[in-house]
């Protein structure tokens, strides 16, 4: 990376990083330019050379967010490995939910206003990587994994927000255990067994 490419993206960071903190005050529909290049640092210019609006900003934002969220996992299962795509257990759970403590502030804004931050974009690239092995290893067939995909993201979601609620000041072993015990993995498993 040039000088010029390292001064792009640091900029680029800069109106990231104001676009959230200005988002924990206000709708998003509310903030300006103006305003956005002040809490940055930079000129209403630079903001012009990098984005034609703030829904550019607000793209990249979020790209930006789901990119770091993924590469945060550092166990993530092989897409050709079955075996290993069992999402309920610890060794997947834990590091999304440090992610989330370590992010509290975004996630939180995440959970308010999923619509701004492009959800259903990045959970289908997780989809992709990873719940769709999972599924194939647990025999769902491929006409139910969407309605199974959804009960349990559902129930998982129900518990990762009221945690997020609560600042998630429950330990992280805990909430992963919740999700464990209250998945459909178990149940999905035991049936194979039988």
């Amino acid at each position: 990376m040039n000088k010029q490419e390292s001064k792009y993206f640091y900029t680029a960071s800069l109106m990231d990083e104001a676009l959230l903190l200005l988002l924990e005050k206000k709708d998003y529909e509310f903030i300006t330019v103006k305003e956005l290049c002040e809490k940055a640092g930079v000129n209403r210019s630079t903001f012009y050379l990098h984005y034609e609006s703030m829904d550019d900003l607000l793209e990249e934002t979020t790209e930006r967010l789901n990119e770091k969220f993924l590469s945060s996992f550092s166990a993530l299962p092989d897409k050709n490995d079955a075996t290993s795509s069992v999402l309920t257990k610890s060794k997947y759970l834990i590091p999304y939910l440090e992610f989330i403590r370590k992010n509290l502030k975004v996630y939180k804004l995440i959970h308010e206003k999923p619509q701004l931050f492009q959800n259903d974009k990045a959970f289908q690239a997780m989809y992709e990587r990873i719940f769709d092995a999972a599924l194939t290893h647990f025999g769902v067939p491929e006409k139910d994994k969407k309605y199974v995909l959804a009960f349990y993201t559902q129930g998982a979601k129900g518990i990762v927000n009221e945690w997020i609620k609560r600042d998630c000041a429950d330990e992280i072993e805990r909430v992963a255990s919740l999700i464990e015990k209250n998945t459909f993995a178990d149940s999905i498993e035991n049936e194979r067994k039988e």
